[in-house]
């Protein structure tokens, strides 16, 4: 008898993506207590280093709460396999303190809705992900798990890490300037921010409510469109459309938006590259203008509504960072007028771009300025994501490419407002792309 060979492309079973593991349990291979064992033997080797987590259920709790209802959940979509909540999502049997003092110890009353419909869906809320001081740009104790002495980036950071870092096959985060995407870029996972309103966020701490949206961060784009059918609590959930080519592609250079360092501009060269080569047309985006000035609208909005959101947390600003203070103080200062030009400039923005490239299936754009600075004091620049979030429009992050040191550089691709669905049908095969190059 001949022992069998290990395959070496074999994943352990915390590597899975989320469809993969629902697979693998549908098809006899592991058992839902395999996926979250294994998950749990990630976080216990590897939370001391990278603090993803702001709190977390024990092994023993996870498994108790799966035991109790173990019908339930093999019958159910997600089966009992685990999610992480960044810290600014209510939890109503966790505390929910976003990232600040001010809200030590804090517990809801209710879940979000998004977090009500995983647990629908038979997903275990394993902990809540460490987020920055109200989402904006104060760290928390988090560290990028491809290289520890960098930042992961913000304000999604525990749910970036932990997720690329294989203690959860999913995690929420949010955006109110790019929250989702930078940190998914360096630290190497798919981040996905739905068009403008495409979320409930009921439950969520609201920054500015013009540019609030809630973000997904998985692994795979397949995973992202497993978990948007069932926030938008589509009847099958599970069932999967096509990957689709894109024909036509608009390349957005990093210079046309602001500062960005040299592997990216290459990250991005190579990109348009393997897209030219699969026989996608190419547009190259010229105007020079444009972007910054969306960047601008996006920083008026935003210091304006901010300023009016935590109302009752600026009554301590001992408790609140210098950062935050000061972006307070200038949403005061700000004239309305000034708050309101920008708010209609971002709104008609967005259609103007998509009139002037009609014929353009989305925009390559790089999703951060490089990969991740050294250092813990701050999160990384945000202006890459500013202009698409000033416009509403459906955003998603992707992995694959690296600098010389083998650190993740992420692209985003950009779509229409609220055609969402095309923008990550494109994104599958794009990811898929990326892989085989």
């Amino acid at each position: 008898m001949t022992t069998p060979k290990p395959n070496p492309d074999a994943k352990a079973l915390n590597e899975l993506g989320l469809r993969q593991a629902l697979l693998a349990i549908d098809n006899g291979e592991c058992t839902a207590v395999d996926v979250i064992n294994a998950c749990f033997d990630r976080i216990e080797a590897r939370e001391p280093q990278v603090g993803a987590w702001q709190y977390s259920l024990s092994r023993e709790a996870f498994l108790d709460q799966y035991l109790s209802n173990e019908a339930f959940y093999r019958q159910s979509p997600l089966k009992g396999l685990p999610v992480g909540i960044k810290d600014i999502i209510d939890t109503a049997d966790m505390p929910t303190e976003m990232g600040s003092p001010i809200h030590k110890g804090r517990m809801p009353v209710d879940d979000a809705s998004c977090v009500a419909l995983i647990r629908a869906a038979g997903g275990i809320v394993l902990g809540k992900t460490v987020t920055t001081e109200f989402a904006y740009f104060k760290p928390g104790k988090t560290r990028n798990p491809a290289d520890l002495e960098r930042t992961p980036g913000g304000s999604s950071s525990g749910s970036a890490a932990a997720v690329a870092d294989a203690m959860v096959p999913l995690a929420l985060g949010s955006q109110t300037a790019a929250s989702v995407i930078r940190p998914a870029a360096y630290c190497g996972s798919v981040g996905y921010v739905g068009s403008r309103g495409e979320f409930s966020l009921r439950g969520g701490q609201p920054l500015a409510q013009s540019l609030d949206s809630l973000g997904l961060l998985s692994r795979s784009v397949e995973d992202i469109e497993l978990m948007r059918a069932i926030l938008l609590r589509q009847n099958d959930p599970l069932a999967q459309a096509d990957a689709v080519k894109p024909r036509k592609v608009l390349i957005c250079q990093g210079d046309k938006v602001g500062e960005t360092d040299p592997a990216m501009v290459e990250a991005i060269n190579q990109a348009a590259a393997l897209l030219e080569g699969q026989g996608v047309e190419l547009v190259q985006f010229e105007d020079e203008e444009f972007l910054p000035q969306m960047v601008q609208h996006h920083i008026q909005i935003m210091g304006y509504e901010v300023a009016r959101n935590l109302a009752v947390e600026s009554r301590q600003p001992e408790l609140l960072s210098e950062p935050l203070q000061d972006l307070i103080s200038s949403g005061l200062v700000m004239e309305r007028a000034a708050y309101l030009e920008s708010l209609n400039a971002a709104a008609v923005g967005g259609e103007a771009l998509w009139q002037r490239y009609a014929d353009v299936d989305a925009i390559l754009a790089p999703a951060a300025p490089g990969v991740a600075p050294l250092g813990h004091e701050k999160t990384g620049a945000p202006h890459m994501s500013r202009p698409w979030q000033a416009m509403g429009l459906p955003v998603i992050s992707l992995p694959g490419l690296v600098d010389e040191a083998g650190l993740p550089l992420g692209v985003q691709l950009v779509g229409r407002a609220h055609d969402d669905d095309s923008l990550l049908a494109l994104a599958r095969w794009f990811e898929g792309a990326l892989a085989s190059a």
